[in-house]
């Protein structure tokens, strides 16, 4: 959603200013090619194809960023925590997916202002699913 700034403007979200769909498709793919190779992470997709995961975490990325809300609209609200239950998520865990995050996202090649942006914001996202001492 585009917010009217004094003067008439129109702000661009994040999703627009860092290449809309595409960017994040292509972020979220890398990631997968990653998790799918992936010991520790792979298990947590019980899907036999990832394709359903990849298009979920795509599709959640891009509404939190302010793209289309097709995430919402298919799934309600995201509820990461309730969802991420199912699976032990430990600090090696965490560690892996964030190593896989950093590989997709240091291949978008970025401005480094949403690079930051958005890395603070997956570093965060991935500590809050911790849910299994170790």
């Amino acid at each position: 959603m585009n917010e009217i700034q004094p003067g008439g403007l129109q702000e661009q979200t994040f999703y627009e200013q860092v290449g809309g769909e595409d960017t994040f498709r292509r972020l979220v793919r890398r990631f997968y090619q990653g998790v799918a190779e992936d010991p520790l992470l792979r298990p947590m997709y019980p899907e036999e194809d990832l394709g359903p995961a990849e298009e979920r975490f795509a599709l959640f990325l891009m509404q939190y960023w302010g793209g289309p809300t097709t995430y919402s609209q298919h799934r309600g609200h995201p509820r990461l925590r309730m969802r991420h239950a199912p699976f032990q998520v430990d600090a090696a865990a965490h560690d892996a997916w964030l190593k896989h995050m950093r590989v997709a996202l240091d291949e978008l090649g970025l401005a480094p202002e949403h690079e930051a942006q958005l890395w603070k914001y997956l570093t965060y996202a991935a500590a809050s699913m911790i849910n299994t001492a170790g």
